[in-house]
């Protein structure tokens, strides 16, 4: 079993490679979703802020690997060769798909400037979203509290995502094609 995560910054395009493998067939197992069904769970409105508490608290309370040991069961019930794992946020996550999937774990980053991600916030609308770059930067620096930095180091490939989204899709399927074994033209 092949799992590919995508770690990367608040808006660098985590969920829309994860779209581009899910057109590819791939199934797509969505930390974030997690959270949000926590906050749900809790009665909470869903919004950064409690977004935010919430995926802290569950840290704090059941170790920083929270979110990844939650997830590993729907990897395991995907019932794939291969699945993609969408919003790694931090190294303790990394270790803990390191240590249940050995080299069977691929990680990728990707990358985009915060001018360009706050950018695409403006435009997708989520609920949990940022309403200034600010905010993007608070949840940056929330984010690399939880050891985002050192996720992304530990990345084998990255992706920009600093183009178009036609460039950025076709780099998402060549990268996810060497997985699947196929040419990306096929």
């Amino acid at each position: 079993m092949k799992i590919i995560a995508f770690v990367g910054m608040p808006a660098s395009g985590k969920s829309e490679a994860a779209r581009i493998a899910a057109e590819m067939d791939i199934p797509v197992i969505n930390m974030g979703d997690v959270i949000r069904k926590e906050v749900s769970r809790r009665g909470l409105e869903p919004n950064d802020s409690n977004t935010g508490m919430v995926a802290t608290q569950l840290r704090k309370c059941e170790g920083m690997d929270a979110v990844a040991v939650r997830c590993i069961s729907q990897i395991r019930d995907a019932g794939s060769g291969l699945v993609v794992v969408d919003g790694v946020r931090g190294i303790a996550e990394v270790e803990c798909f390191r240590q249940e999937f050995g080299e069977g774990f691929i990680l990728i980053s990707i990358y985009a400037p915060i001018e360009i991600r706050f950018s695409r916030v403006q435009k997708r609308g989520r609920s949990d979203d940022m309403n200034s770059i600010q905010g993007l930067c608070n949840r940056d620096e929330r984010e690399l509290g939880w050891g985002m930095g050192k996720a992304i180091e530990a990345s084998s490939i990255e992706i920009e995502n600093n183009s178009t989204l036609e460039i950025f899709k076709k780099d998402v399927i060549e990268v996810l094609s060497n997985y699947l074994g196929k040419n990306p033209t096929e």
